[in-house]
């Protein structure tokens, strides 16, 4: 009862083993409430889940799922790199005022900048591939402007006693000294890629992806079939924030320490 009771106490931190047990009676009642609120339109689990084995005897789903995956890694690859060169040079006077207008486009939509994007671009990729790397850096300099804003003074100060230069600090202190937690930015903002895969892959269907399968679903209604490719991508954007997840702890041990 004592256990029960700790469910529901404010601020309480639960064992591993209490959170799990957790999570899996809150899945099991989920899946349940979507079985007894299903049918009609709405595909049941059990018609959800028959519909992963079908989407995976579709003879192009590997090519779709290696086309989405390709996709997103390199629109990361490219948006992690940018966003670390604002952000770096954002403490640089003349760069400052470049780093916050692009933070401000996080409130630019997409949709109407399409028609430029496709302009300036000379095939289907770099569409997809421009329009994901524009909405992802808003998003990934925002939050390293935030890590370098709550950086303390006093790291600052005591370069300048070791009688560091302007640039040097930047290196120890920003850059080599907020490794971990660019590390944990990039794991935060994955999820963001994940969420604008679909749109921009439906923008050029001509090199498929889960998100060309979800739209055709979705034009002849297989509703079960865009619940199987949305559970599909939601399992990869948490395999993925797992194993990113794993790699942060692995390359900066110390913190474990900062996890609760």
């Amino acid at each position: 009862m004592d256990k029960i009771k700790a469910f529901f106490e404010p601020l309480r931190i639960l064992d591993k083993r209490a959170m799990m047990l957790l999570v899996i009676a809150e899945v099991i009642m989920a899946v349940l409430l979507w079985q007894l609120s299903g049918g009609g339109l709405i595909p049941t689990p059990a018609k959800v889940f028959s519909a992963i084995g079908t989407i995976f005897s579709y003879p192009d789903f590997i090519d779709n799922l290696f086309a989405s995956l390709t996709l997103t890694i390199k629109g990361m690859f490219f948006s992690i790199v940018i966003a670390l060169f604002i952000s770096y040079l954002s403490i640089v006077p003349v760069f400052q005022p470049i780093a916050r207008f692009i933070v401000k486009c996080r409130y630019l939509t997409l949709t109407g900048l399409i028609f430029l994007f496709t302009l300036l671009t000379s095939n289907g990729h770099q569409l997809k591939l421009s329009l994901l790397i524009f909405g992802i850096v808003p998003f990934f300099v925002t939050s390293l402007l935030s890590v370098i804003e709550n950086i303390n003074k006093q790291e600052f100060e005591l370069c300048t006693t070791l009688r560091m230069n302007k640039w040097q600090q930047l290196w120890e202190v920003i850059i080599i000294g907020r490794l971990d937690q660019v590390f944990e930015v990039m794991r935060q903002n994955f999820a963001i890629a994940w969420l604008m895969i679909t749109s921009v892959e439906g923008l050029s269907m001509s090199e498929g992806g889960l998100g060309v399968m979800l739209i055709k679903a979705n034009k002849y209604v297989q509703l079960d079939i865009v619940f199987a490719t949305l559970l599909i991508i939601f399992a990869l954007g948490i395999f993925f924030d797992f194993i990113l997840g794993l790699f942060r702890h692995w390359l900066f041990p110390y913190t474990k320490l900062e996890t609760r």
